[in-house]
């Protein structure tokens, strides 16, 4: 689970400017789109970026979310501190206890030095918190605490820490039925929730599937927006997620020779 504080990949704006409101919609360096749907998450985006709101983004899996989080702190005047990522879903309740609240020596078994834990990093950044829906009761409580009052415990420690950070949830469920299920609290929903951003499954996009494609990197971006209008022949349709269609497209390159 890599911390990611590089550099801002995405320029610092505010607004879009003449050259974004072509045929593409209002885009994003790295996301691109033209179909209705997708100028709404732009243009969501681009207006909740400068302002502190909480930003729920639902989707399926590999539709872009951590695209558009990144896209949120890079576009907001938090673009030169921490941006910080966290995949709820791939740790047990107790490590992602720690991994998000740090802990202090002795705390539990293996805790030989006190840990700094990931909302402490990511003060006076953002920290984008993947798959939030995996998280439980009892770490609910606790993020809850962090929306409501910007503070928290290192695991095992009585003393108090403030934190001054952005939160950028995402989830792959429909929070609503986790909440009537029982599986997540509807007050912690209702925090994350200030502005919604639902992004539509790739598969209804394939409208556009020739003109758009979603990179992870400035490299992989560089080279394949450069070579997009090449795919009209033969568009990149068929691939349920960016993985795939990232892939794809890094393949038509190689093949391509250039």
């Amino acid at each position: 689970m890599a911390i990611d504080t590089r550099s801002s990949f995405y320029p610092h704006t505010t607004a879009p400017g003449p050259s974004e409101n072509s045929a593409l919609g209002v885009n994003l360096p790295g996301v691109l789109g033209e179909s209705a749907a997708m100028r709404e998450v732009f243009r969501t985006t681009r207006q909740v970026a400068p302002s502190r709101a909480c930003v729920l983004i639902v989707g399926e899996t590999g539709t872009g979310k951590e695209l558009i989080a990144r896209a949120i702190h890079d576009l907001s005047p938090r673009s030169t501190g921490p941006y910080i990522r966290v995949n709820c879903g791939a740790l047990t309740e107790s490590l992602l206890e720690s991994e998000l609240f740090g802990h202090v020596k002795g705390s539990f078994t293996g805790a030989v030095d006190n840990r700094t834990g990931r909302f402490e990093a990511a003060h006076t950044g953002s920290i984008f918190l993947d798959e939030i829906n995996s998280t439980s009761p009892k770490l609910q409580v606790k993020l809850l605490r962090v929306l409501q009052e910007g503070e928290f415990e290192r695991v095992g420690d009585n003393n108090t820490k403030k934190v001054d950070t952005r939160i950028v949830a995402a989830t792959n469920r429909d929070l609503l039925d986790e909440i009537d299920s029982g599986r997540f609290r509807e007050d912690l929903y209702y925090r994350l929730n200030v502005v919604p951003i639902y992004l539509p499954p790739l598969r209804e996009r394939l409208r556009t599937s020739s003109l758009w494609c979603f990179t992870s990197s400035s490299a992989t971006a560089s080279r394949t927006s450069a070579r997009c209008a090449r795919c009209t022949s033969r568009p990149c349709v068929g691939f349920g997620n960016t993985t795939g269609r990232e892939t794809f497209a890094s393949s038509r390159i190689m093949s391509s020779g250039r």
